[in-house]
């Protein structure tokens, strides 16, 4: 064991953590992309890319990282993003992560297939929250999540459109996740053999395991077969705009559009009745080879207007990322990974240790960069332009110009 390098501070650092304590087929699930994760790989290298201006002699004695996202103050313009089965990860994991976004004072997601129903996230925060939502066949069960979701204080729904389907995430095949057989069965129990840790604290004491808001629909979430068989069976590939329409009119909160990338489908969107739309390829989860999310950023912001509320998804690993994707016309920005990798390692108090850093990070480079708010960050802070390159090779890097 190292004598150094001992403290999580990076979301690398919770990463190598969470990857030590998570069952190797949970981490694969949360860590891994579609098919050869080209695009995984290019949200956060279109980043890396970027190069922002370093400005001096400027008064930047009042740096503020606060904004208003859909009307309410949040510390700094992020979200914790909508992850699925969460609680698996840790122990009530969607309860740990609200508490944690309470108390630095972000907005939290629950996502439809999460552990902990939505009452029970209502119970044990006192601020609203934001729920994700799929369109799925059973449009009068839809109906029933969006009365809950009200019950609970939600004012937010964030719907997810880029899954008519799931993509193919080939590591949940690899490893036995999914399928296999008694292959992956067994393997699946190796896996849990040598994570005791977790077996203790996630898989005996953060019971019980059931889609909190799906519980008469799946009631084990421990049977993946069975969780798949009802992803396949209610996600919609015949959902269009209408569907959208129809939605609105449900739905008398703030109404934000997550998974498109082209503008059109933004104007769409906003057509259709959104308040807001997240420029996202849900985490590179579903069409590899598409393009990382913030290089479509800003075509996005441009073809909306500033009336509509702008968020970028996929690739977001610092407060110094959040600084970019402001500047390319973002409100906000979700981030979905790391916060899973940091209550997964250090629960509560992980997340929350990380969530600060990123604010501290947002902050200094707003220093650095000689502007005080968040409103400053716009392309002027910028040191290149905005289009962003495939490389030839058709590996995982690109370029700016």
């Amino acid at each position: 064991m190292s004598v150094y390098d001992v403290v999580p501070v990076t979301v690398a650092d919770y990463r190598r953590l969470a990857m030590r304590r998570l069952p190797r087929f949970l981490f694969d699930y949360i860590d891994g992309g579609a098919n050869d994760e080209i695009t995984l790989a290019a949200n956060t290298s279109a980043f890396r890319a970027l190069r922002l201006k370093q400005r001096v002699m400027r008064d930047v004695s009042s740096v503020d990282t606060s904004t208003l996202l859909f009307g309410r103050q949040a510390s700094m313009p992020l979200a914790l993003a909508p992850v699925g089965m969460a609680g698996m990860f840790a122990r009530r994991g969607e309860v740990q992560a609200a508490r944690a976004a309470q108390r630095v004072g972000v907005p939290f997601t629950s996502s439809t297939v999460g552990i902990c129903p939505l009452e029970e996230i209502r119970v044990a925060t006192s601020q609203p929250f934001w729920f994700q939502l799929y369109m799925l066949r059973d449009r009068d069960f839809i109906g029933e999540l969006l009365e809950r979701a009200e019950r609970a204080g939600c004012e937010t729904l964030a719907f997810t459109i880029d899954l008519p389907l799931p993509g193919l995430r080939l590591r949940d095949f690899r490893n036995g996740m999914l399928g296999g057989g008694w292959p992956g069965k067994l393997s699946r129990l190796a896996q849990l053999a040598i994570s005791p840790g977790w077996a203790w604290d996630v898989g005996i004491r953060g019971r019980p395991h059931s889609f909190g808001n799906l519980a008469d629909k799946v009631a084990n979430p421990e049977d993946l077969d069975a969780y798949k068989a009802f992803v396949d069976s209610q996600f919609d590939p015949r959902c269009t705009w209408k569907d959208i329409h129809w939605l609105r009119e449900q739905w008398r909160g703030k109404l934000l559009i997550k998974g498109l990338m082209e503008a059109d489908d933004a104007r769409a969107a906003v057509d259709a009745g959104a308040d807001g739309v997240v420029v996202s390829n849900h985490g590179a989860r579903q069409l590899d080879a598409v393009a990382p999310s913030i290089s479509k950023l800003r075509s996005v912001s441009e073809a909306v207007g500033a009336d509509v509320e702008v968020y970028l998804d996929g690739g977001v690993r610092s407060g110094i990322d959040i600084a970019k994707a402001l500047a390319f016309g973002a409100r906000g920005v979700l981030v979905g990974r790391p916060w899973v990798f940091a209550m997964a390692a250090r629960g509560e108090q992980g997340l929350v240790e990380l969530l600060d850093l990123f604010q501290r990070e947002l902050a200094t480079a707003m220093a650095l960069m000689g502007v005080n708010r968040v409103s400053d960050l716009n392309a002027a802070v910028m040191d290149q332009g905005c289009a962003y390159v495939p490389s030839r090779s058709g590996k995982h890097e690109g370029a700016w110009q």
